[in-house]
């Protein structure tokens, strides 16, 4: 399990929601309209629909997150709410949601909740990782852990391709207008500790029970494992690949 640590995340991980602005621009906002942010982390994404003239809500799981938030924009209103049962009394003209699906695994509880929460004609608009998303890191970091810790980790997180994620769409009523697959290798902040930093925020949970020198060991050796394919200029490079898809929700 992730723990969220809000701070870590706006100073070191701006790239999360710098990207999400792209997502944004396919949103389409409108002055007026009834927004749902479904994952908002610290509130920056949430602002920028705001500031289209919308009325917007932000939800998000991690009160850690929904704290900073509330901090960040106190103008603008928060809560903490699991993705894969929220209910709330309105429904939404659309709902938007950048780099979160792919942290939960039982897809089809948001999905059904997502329809649900949307108005006849809403719109969906979501990206998150897709297939393949940061797999040599992954593979790398489980080597690793196997070699020097003698641990084996599994990886659970949702990383679907179109073809999976498309028909869970319209099997709730959500019919797909758009949808891509990018590749988005993306640098790191932190420079040449720009990988541990990402493992401090991501994936703490496989590293944080080992001693602190076998963890220095294991980070040792997935940047040894990595260094040729990811490391370019004093910065880490991630494999992300991103899954980008519109989709609304059928007229009755």
């Amino acid at each position: 399990m992730t723990t969220w640590d809000a701070t870590l995340y706006d100073q070191k991980h701006s790239f999360v929601f710098q990207y999400g602005q792209g997502v944004l621009d396919l949103l389409e906002a409108q002055a007026g309209e009834y927004i749902l942010d479904l994952g908002c982390g610290t509130g920056h994404l949430t602002k920028a629909i705001a500031d289209t003239g919308a009325c917007v809500l932000g939800i998000d799981g991690a009160a850690s997150m929904i704290e900073q938030a509330r901090q960040n924009y106190p103008e603008i209103e928060f809560q903490v709410a699991d993705a894969r049962t929220f209910d709330m009394p309105d429904t939404f003209d659309a709902i938007f949601s950048n780099a979160v699906l792919h942290w939960i695994s039982e897809a089809e509880q948001v999905v059904e909740h997502v329809a649900a929460n949307l108005k006849s004609g809403g719109r969906f608009v979501v990206e998150f990782g897709g297939k393949n998303n940061v797999k040599t890191v992954i593979t790398a970091l489980q080597q690793s852990l196997d070699e020097v810790a003698h641990k084996q980790v599994q990886a659970h997180w949702f990383y679907p391709s179109i073809g999976e994620y498309a028909p869970l769409l319209e099997k709730h009523g959500l019919i797909v207008r758009s949808a891509w697959l990018i590749d988005r290798p993306t640098r790191l902040e932190d420079g040449a500790r720009g990988l541990r930093t990402w493992v401090d925020m991501f994936r703490s949970g496989w590293v944080n029970d080992l001693p602190l020198e076998t963890q220095e060991q294991v980070f040792t050796s997935v940047e040894n494992k990595l260094r040729d394919r990811l490391f370019h200029d004093g910065s880490w490079y991630m494999d992300y690949r991103r899954i980008r898809i519109v989709a609304r929700k059928e007229s009755l």
